[in-house]
């Protein structure tokens, strides 16, 4: 079996006893600072500054904890979007997204430019068994706020910003220093370019050989 992070790994171990290899995904070449984020804007309505969410509607995702910074940016003139699909089976109790402005389900052609012409990405989930669109939005030279949470800081390194996933105020916090943090916008894409589909293939295959040695 192969898995995407030493966490999912350990998850597969604990819960089936199953001993997985770790193969990270990885970022299209598409993601980039280059990314033009004009046509986004004017598909999207995005006339203003906005902070960007990219997350199903479900619990785990912990979009009801971005409301304090939705509401603290909104008083700055910044809007803070969601984009992506719900999942009602599996839908926030807490009664949704509040303050944010919900895109939702966005064309995939309009993603890099979204990333891109963001001034912050945050992701407050509660449980990522990997990150990849933390990863897609640091490739995009975009500064990142990741929960202290599952596979994020392992996948994520030192390249963005971390707050607790419980606590509003500090995601909140993370997302103000992130905006104007130089830093996280040259430690993202060097972060992130460590992740390409052409390694993630190599360590698919590895396995594979592997595991037919194994058997003959």
């Amino acid at each position: 079996m192969i898995t995407d992070s030493a966490f999912s790994r350990t998850e597969l171990g604990e819960l089936l006893g199953v001993d997985a290899a770790v193969v990270p995904g990885g970022v299209e070449a598409r993601f980039s600072a280059q990314a033009d984020h004009e046509p986004a804007r004017v598909a999207l309505g995005l006339h203003r500054p906005y902070v960007l969410t990219v997350a199903s509607r479900t619990a785990r995702k912990n979009l009801a904890a971005l409301g304090v910074a939705a509401a603290r940016l909104a008083a700055h003139g910044v809007d803070l979007v969601a984009a992506g699909g719900t999942r009602p089976q599996l839908r926030d109790g807490a009664g949704g997204t509040g303050a944010l402005r919900d895109l939702g389900p966005v064309p995939d052609a309009y993603l890099p430019g979204l990333y891109a012409g963001a001034r912050c990405f945050v992701l407050p989930s509660l449980y990522e068994g990997f990150g990849l669109t933390c990863l897609e939005a640091m490739a995009c030279g975009t500064p990142v706020v990741a929960a202290r949470a599952g596979a994020l800081p392992e996948t994520c390194a030192e390249a963005v910003l971390y707050a607790d996933p419980h606590d509003p105020g500090e995601i909140a916090d993370a997302i103000e220093r992130a905006m104007d943090d130089p830093a996280l916008r040259e430690a993202g894409p060097r972060r992130a370019a460590e992740f390409t589909w052409e390694r993630t293939a190599r360590g698919v295959d590895a396995g594979i050989d592997e595991l037919l040695a194994s058997r003959s």
